[in-house]
């Protein structure tokens, strides 16, 4: 197939307070807003949050919601930092594995979010 981008669609319950923690606690560019959904802007592809979901007052677990969505960044302590004086809460601050380290938070609906940084070795395999 000849893709020209991937697209993310996330139900939501919580709706203004999903749009919120993705545009302003983690800062993502609003590609467009119609009436019952918001996309944003992704490297080569979008995020598209829309009303129609179950949320969770917790995290969900895997048979609620097996996916995760994760956002690798450079710096993984520097993005913690900043999500943190934003105002967002981590239920995990660093988690170390053989590929990489993660941070664990969760959106208003109970969505798993992980912010990873990628050990060199494994940011080549992905290339």
């Amino acid at each position: 197939m000849n893709f020209r981008e991937f697209g993310l669609i996330l139900f939501t319950e919580k709706y203004e307070e999903c749009i919120s923690f993705y545009k302003d606690l983690l800062q993502l560019p609003v590609r467009n807003v119609k009436s019952t959904l918001v996309s944003f802007d992704l490297p080569h592809g979008y995020l598209m949050v829309e009303q129609g979901g179950v949320g969770s007052d917790v995290e969900k677990a895997r048979n609620q919601n097996p996916t995760v969505v994760r956002f690798d960044v450079e710096d993984l302590d520097e993005e913690v930092q900043r999500l943190e004086e934003r105002g967002g809460s981590f239920k995990e601050r660093r988690l170390e594995f053989e590929w990489g380290t993660i941070a664990v938070l969760s959106d208003p609906d109970g969505n798993r979010i992980e912010i990873g940084e990628l050990n060199d070795s494994s940011a080549s395999v992905r290339s």
